[in-house]
C-alpha cells in the first residue's frame, strides 16, 4: 500500500497519513516479546464493575469496553450517559450504558420506533423460543450494540462447532480451538447457518463497527481437564496480558458438558457464565486473578488460577483476549510542520510494590526517508499522550507511530 501511494506521487503528507494507518497497527504485539513485571498486588484502574443485565458475556463485554473507552478509545461509547464517557457503575443514571451491549427502543438516546437487541432478541433468561422479530414478522434490526455482533441471545444457529445449538436469551457461543492452541482473529465457517459469528469474531465486528480495530485471541485454560498437557493459557499468560495493560474475558462452563436440553430446544447451550480479569495477587507461591464477576461484586474478588470452580459453580474453560489497535485520527500540515494526532491504549497500572499507577501505554514517532529500504528512527522522545508535532518536516519523509513503554 504504501509503494503503491509513493508511485502515484501524492503529496508527502498523503503518504505518510497512509503509512501511519498500516503501520501503527502492525507494531502492537510487539510489546508481547517485552518481559512482564511482576508484583504481589497488581491491576488495571478505573475498570468498570457493571451488574448483570441481559446477559453475563454481555455484561462482561461492557465492562472491557467501558474500560477502553476510558482509557484511549473515545468512541467506543457517545451515548447521553455521563457525558458520552462510560461510567463505572449502572447505579441510577448510569444504567444507560447497558445499551452498550443490549440495545432498546425508547432507550439511551434510541427512536422509540427503532427496534434494538431487546425487542428483536430477548424474551427472558434462558428463553429457548422464537426470536421476537419473527414472531413479529419484522426483518431484524441493523446490528448495533456488542450483544447484536457477538451473537447474544440470537436462536438462529445449529449445531455450533459439533457442540450445540442457539443461542439461549442470554447466551453466546465460543469456538474454541479444542487442541488447546491459540486462536487470533478467527472467524467460524457457515456450518452453523449464517451469519457466521461468535464471541471472538463479534467482538472484532463490533469494534470496526464503532471506528476501530483489533486482534482478539481465544485460548482453553492450561488446567482444563480436556486440554493436552503442556498447553493451554497459563497464569503466566494471564500476568504478561495485564502487564501489558490488556483486562481479559473469562469463560466459565464445564469441561465436559457442552449442551443440555432446555424447553423447546433439546440441544441448547450449557451453563455459563462471563467475567472480566483485570489484575492478579500472589501470595505464598500461590496465584489468584482478580476480576469483575457480572455481578457488580466490588473489587476484591479473587480466585485461584487453577481453583476447580470459580463462579456459578463453574470451571474456567477458557480466555478470550482483546488488544484494540491505535489509529490515527489527525494528520496536518502547517509551513513545513507536521501535527500528528491519533488515539490508542492508555492503560493505568496500580502495583503494590511501587504503591502508585503507572502509564502502560507509550508511543515514539519515528522517521524515514525512503521506504525501500526503510530506516526509520526516532524522532520523539517516549509520549504518554496521543499527538505529536515534527518541526521543520523534510520532504519526502515517512512516519509511524510505535506503540511501547514509558
Amino acid at each position: 500500500m504504501c509503494l503503491a501511494a509513493k508511485n502515484r506521487q501524492e503529496p508527502t503528507w498523503m503518504k505518510t497519513h497512509a503509512l501511519l494507518k498500516l503501520v501503527i497497527g502492525g507494531w502492537l504485539w510487539l510489546l508481547a516479546a517485552m518481559p512482564a513485571h511482576s508484583a504481589t498486588n497488581v491491576y488495571l484502574t478505573s475498570v468498570p464493575d457493571y451488574a448483570w443485565f441481559y446477559g453475563c458475556m454481555g455484561t462482561a463485554s461492557g465492562n472491557l469496553m467501558g474500560y477502553w473507552d476510558r482509557h484511549g478509545f473515545p468512541d467506543f461509547y457517545t451515548g447521553p450517559v455521563n457525558g458520552g464517557v462510560a461510567p463505572l457503575n449502572t447505579v441510577g443514571n448510569n444504567q444507560g450504558i447497558i445499551s452498550l451491549w443490549a440495545s432498546k427502543a425508547g432507550f439511551d438516546g434510541r427512536p422509540a420506533d427503532m427496534p434494538g437487541h431487546l425487542d428483536d432478541y430477548w424474551i427472558s433468561f434462558e428463553g429457548a423460543e422464537e426470536d421476537p422479530y419473527l414472531a413479529a414478522g419484522r426483518t431484524e434490526h441493523t446490528p448495533n450494540c456488542i450483544g447484536d455482533f457477538i451473537g447474544l441471545s440470537q436462536n438462529k444457529w445449529t449445531n455450533m462447532a459439533g457442540e450445540c445449538s442457539g443461542n439461549l436469551d442470554g447466551y453466546c457461543f465460543v469456538y474454541w480451538d479444542t487442541n488447546g492452541d491459540r486462536r487470533v482473529n478467527f472467524t467460524p465457517d457457515a456450518a452453523a447457518g449464517e451469519p457466521t459469528v461468535d464471541t471472538q469474531s463479534g467482538l472484532r465486528a463490533w469494534t470496526r463497527y464503532r471506528g476501530y480495530d483489533c486482534d482478539v485471541f481465544t485460548q482453553l485454560a492450561n488446567f482444563n481437564r480436556t486440554v493436552p498437557a503442556g498447553k493451554g493459557f497459563t497464569f503466566a499468560d494471564l500476568k504478561a496480558e495485564i502487564d501489558l495493560g490488556y483486562p481479559v474475558l473469562l469463560f466459565l462452563q464445564s469441561f465436559t458438558q457442552t449442551s443440555r436440553p432446555l424447553g423447546p430446544n433439546t440441544n441448547a447451550n450449557p451453563s455459563i457464565h462471563a467475567m472480566l480479569a483485570y489484575g492478579y495477587y500472589l501470595n505464598n507461591g500461590r496465584s489468584y486473578v482478580r476480576y469483575r464477576t457480572s455481578w457488580a461484586s466490588g473489587d476484591n474478588s479473587l480466585r485461584e488460577w487453577a481453583s476447580i470452580l470459580w463462579e456459578a459453580d463453574l470451571p474456567l474453560r477458557g480466555v478470550i483476549g482483546y488488544h484494540p489497535l491505535p489509529k490515527i485520527r489527525r494528520c496536518s500540515v502547517s509551513a513545513s510542520d507536521l501535527s500528528l494526532r491519533w488515539e490508542g491504549p492508555a492503560a493505568d497500572l496500580y502495583d503494590s510494590t511501587e504503591g502508585k499507577a503507572r502509564r502502560v501505554h507509550g508511543y515514539v514517532v519515528e522517521m524515514s526517508s525512503s521506504m525501500s529500504p526503510s530506516d526509520f528512527v526516532p524522532v520523539s522522545s517516549v509520549l504518554t499522550t496521543n499527538a505529536f508535532t515534527v518541526t521543520n518536516c523534510p520532504s519526502p519523509a515517512y512516519f509511524r507511530v510505535r506503540l511501547t513503554t514509558p
